[in-house]
């Protein structure tokens, strides 16, 4: 028998996107640390179905449009791991904070129009739920040439 679809669920199917499972880490870490009523999820890039979809930097090898849908599917991967922790995304009471890395070029700084690609899903997904404070940090490199990796922290019930 189907369980019933969740509101979050129900809304994601609304957007047309299906969750994958929490990524596996590349190192010595997990994916998340439960601390109730937070939810501290470790970095993650912008990997469609295993593979990195967005690589580069942003402003020298990809478009700032580019690097917003890649910010986008970081937040894809990372409502994966949620639903992989918490087993239902509707216990999530609020996003807390986003820290968002930007593999950008040296002269390029519309950081916060690329992590708006993040901000934006997570707004449209949780509503007031998704509004939440953030840092837009550049960097010269991240992990296998990946334009964007994103961590979030959340409260939940």
């Amino acid at each position: 028998m189907l369980q019933p679809k969740g509101r979050i669920e129900t809304k994601l199917g609304e957007l047309n996107i299906q969750l994958e499972a929490a990524p596996k880490p590349s190192g010595n870490y997990v994916p998340y640390i439960m601390v109730p009523p937070l939810i501290y999820l470790s970095g993650v890039t912008p990997k469609e179905n295993g593979v990195l979809k967005y690589k580069g930097k942003i402003g020298q090898d990809l478009m700032k449009e580019e690097g917003y849908q890649a910010a986008r599917q970081c937040i894809i991967n990372q409502l994966g791991t949620l639903r992989s922790a918490l087993g239902d995304l509707d216990r999530i009471v609020s996003i807390v904070k986003l820290e968002g890395f930007i593999n950008a070029a040296s002269d390029f700084h519309e950081l916060p129009y690329v992590l708006n690609g993040a901000s934006d899903l997570l707004v449209e997904v949780f509503g007031s739920a998704g509004v939440h404070a953030r840092s837009a940090i550049g960097a010269a490199s991240l992990p296998g040439g990946a334009a964007v990796e994103v961590e979030l922290i959340v409260r939940y019930e």
